[in-house]
């Protein structure tokens, strides 16, 4: 199969879909790999590293796009990216469609097949291929936001670890998932007040085993993540319902009650972010302020750090790409359950439920959908 891997064009996004370790793997089983120029610059990865590894070099996206039956990226793709894709080829990467109708709508028009990494799962019902990345979301998440509570950043001057005499920062963190027990660890590394809320008593337990009574854990209503989000000095986003948009737990009333220069990541911002005054922000401009209220909603927060989030996403993804080249996006999607659920669009169709509540847009079974791509197997 011929696989090709585009340059990211998002706002300071260097992370890239294959490395040249997987490029390697994938050359050694008889595939075609193709990579646009620079596509890994920016995280030491030069065009001569991709071709020591039997990779191609693609002088611009046009040809890449041109050349491929398979494309592997990390970020969604741009409208400019969106109007090469083809009926014939697969498209495999993170492709959060439930706030996004545009991007829906393009890829139904493409005719093309569309796999998102963060809907694929495992035999757990886990999102083995979004872990790695809330890993990494999880961990910036504190370490951005101590940066935001700095005052010459808008914040309110508070160091989240405090000193001898002066409390620590109060950190809340809402969801005791991936992103939320990677926040709760670096939090507590720092040593700041800890507070995290979700609605699985299960989950809870799992961090008080791990932390006792260095942390609080309380379930999640409503009364009881007001009272929290309003006593916070750092407040993290760490919610998901899969496929679908995320819930806006934080009401616009409650921000405008917060502290002057209190914080809030919004990690979930991929999936149109937990609170109502959340918009996406880049890299290049990351916050924002809504009454006095530092708003960090980074898009693509594992960007900043590219080479780690690059690195840990190939080790997750390189199995599943592997299957769809050796296979056939058709067998491949036959064959395994938890990469079907990942299906999300095909042949001009929507494949999954929640992209489809958030549009009010009809929808296929995975199941269906199939047929059609046997059809051009």
């Amino acid at each position: 199969m011929r696989i090709g891997v585009p340059r990211e064009i998002k706002n300071h996004e260097y992370r890239v879909g294959l490395t040249p370790q997987s490029v390697a793997e994938l050359h050694r089983l008889g595939h075609e790999v193709w990579i646009e120029t620079h596509a890994g610059a920016g995280i030491g990865f030069s065009d001569a590293d991709y071709q020591e590894a039997g990779a191609h070099i693609a002088a611009s996206a046009d040809e890449l796009f041109y050349t491929a039956q398979l494309l592997v990226k990390v970020k969604e793709p741009l409208a400019t990216e969106r109007s090469r894709l083809r009926s014939d080829q697969t498209l495999f990467t993170y492709l959060h469609l439930a706030p996004d109708r545009p991007q829906t709508e393009e890829l139904m028009a493409s005719g093309a097949t569309c796999i998102a990494y963060e809907t694929v799962t495992d035999h757990l019902g886990r999102l083995p291929l979004l872990a790695p990345m809330s890993e990494v979301a999880g961990r910036m998440s504190i370490q951005a936001g101590a940066s935001c509570l700095e005052k010459a950043r808008g914040g309110r001057g508070v160091l989240l670890g405090g000193v001898p005499g002066v409390a620590p920062g109060k950190v809340v963190v809402l969801g005791a998932g991936v992103v939320g027990s990677h926040a709760v660890a670096m939090a507590v590394g720092m040593g700041a007040d800890v507070t995290v809320l979700d609605r699985s008593v299960d989950a809870l337990r799992r961090l008080d085993t791990l932390y006792g009574n260095r942390i609080v854990t309380l379930c999640s209503t409503h009364a009881a993540l007001r009272e929290q989000v309003l006593g916070a000095d750092l407040v993290i986003g760490g919610v998901l319902v899969p496929g679908a948009a995320a819930p806006k737990l934080i009401t616009a009333e409650m921000v405008a009650l917060m502290a002057e220069g209190a914080v809030l990541v919004d990690v979930a911002i991929d999936q149109g972010g937990c609170a109502e005054t959340s918009h996406a922000t880049t890299h290049a401009a990351p916050t924002y302020k809504i009454d006095g209220v530092v708003h960090y909603c980074v898009a693509n927060m594992p960007g900043a750090v590219a080479r780690t989030a690059t690195l840990a996403l190939n080790n997750a993804t390189l199995p599943f790409v592997i299957a769809l080249a050796n296979k056939g996006t058709y067998k491949a999607l036959a064959d395994d359950a938890h990469l079907r659920n990942g299906l999300n669009v095909a042949h001009g169709r929507l494949a999954i439920a929640g992209v489809a509540e958030a549009h009010n847009l009809p929808w296929t079974a995975p199941a269906e959908l199939l047929k059609d791509l046997a059809k051009h197997a």
